[in-house]
């Protein structure tokens, strides 16, 4: 694809400047701080995964500069991205610092699933989180085998909203959760019940439990009975005579089937809440007139404070890269 698109020297010059098959100073510093990152997974298939992991600064902990832990949270149960590492060790991950730098951090590595209490018996400086719905029940440790930057050009800028009310980490609250957001409880609803394939490695197991039983084996289906015969020619149907078959009458006691018989029409969905504002302009108990000059405020003295440093400083030295 490189020979294709004619990009094979820019490749070259970036696998050679800025692909590294550990985590550097600046890049142990910028995991410690992050707040949440992206993780890709596949299973043995390679039918891939996509998910998010989030929690408070320093969660994704590095243990060495080959070696990170993060901790698996109470989630919906599902675990498809465990269960994908289970069969395929192989993932990625994705830091992105939307508020201050602007710039990401890809590691691509191998993982496996450490229980926790065998990951703090290895690892005793493991922080316990006060936070009941963040207390870890597997860890995952990953192999750093490639870790490289995301480049700033095409990152948002974004600002953390104000301050809301905590997360309910671990909640089973279906609203709190997101409910049905997206409606599609409401089309499963619709759709009926799913059949399932059954999963191969229960069917393994059954089988290989049985076998250690000594059941003796299930036997072959009886063959089916051979199809008779279809004949060449089709027997000819009695005729049927043109004159109109008289009524039959009523039977005594019976209620006459309705006319016109219509469904009533399907009312029509209400529409989804509106999303909350990033910037808390509709948070109660403050008004606009206010936020606005708190805001103006600020930035006339980050303004302010910016152009007193400029003038201060002595001459910067020449950028050298972010990871260095």
């Amino acid at each position: 694809m490189q020979q294709r698109l004619g990009t094979t020297t820019r490749a070259d010059r970036f696998y050679d400047e800025q692909v590294l098959d550990h985590l550097n100073e600046r890049m142990r510093e910028f995991t410690h701080q992050q707040e949440m990152f992206f993780l890709s997974t596949a299973d043995r298939h390679g039918e891939c995964d996509s998910s998010l992991r989030a929690g408070p600064p320093g969660f994704l902990r590095v243990l060495d500069e080959r070696t990170l832990v993060y901790p698996e949270y109470r989630g919906n149960g599902v675990h498809a991205s465990l269960g994908n590492i289970q069969e395929n060790p192989h993932l990625g991950i994705l830091m992105v610092d939307f508020i201050r730098a602007r710039i990401g951090l890809h590691v691509n590595g191998t993982a496996e699933l450490v229980e926790d209490e065998e990951m703090r018996a290895l690892y005793p400086d493991l922080p316990h989180d006060p936070m009941p719905g963040r207390r870890a029940q597997l860890w995952v440790r990953v192999g750093v085998e490639e870790a490289y930057i995301h480049c700033a050009k095409h990152i948002p800028h974004l600002q953390k909203a104000p301050k809301r009310p905590a997360r309910e980490w671990g909640t089973d609250d279906y609203k709190r959760k997101g409910g049905d957001f997206f409606g599609a409880a409401r089309d499963a609803r619709e759709r009926g019940p799913v059949e399932r394939p059954p999963r191969e490695h229960d069917a393994a197991a059954v089988a290989a439990e049985a076998a250690a039983a000594g059941a003796p084996p299930v036997p072959a289906a009886p063959a089916a009975p051979p199809v008779p015969a279809v004949p060449a020619q089709r027997p000819a149907e009695p005729a049927v005579s043109a004159q109109p078959q008289p009524q039959s009458e009523p039977v005594a006691g019976s209620q006459p089937l309705p006319q016109g018989l219509t469904v009533p029409p399907v009312p029509p969905l209400p529409p989804l809440p509106p999303l909350p504002s990033l910037d808390g302009s509709d948070a109660p108990g403050v008004p606009e007139q206010v936020m606005w000059r708190e805001e103006a405020e600020r930035a006339l003295a980050e303004a302010e404070r910016r152009a007193r440093a400029a003038q201060q400083s002595e001459p910067a030295a020449p950028f050298q890269g972010w990871f260095g």
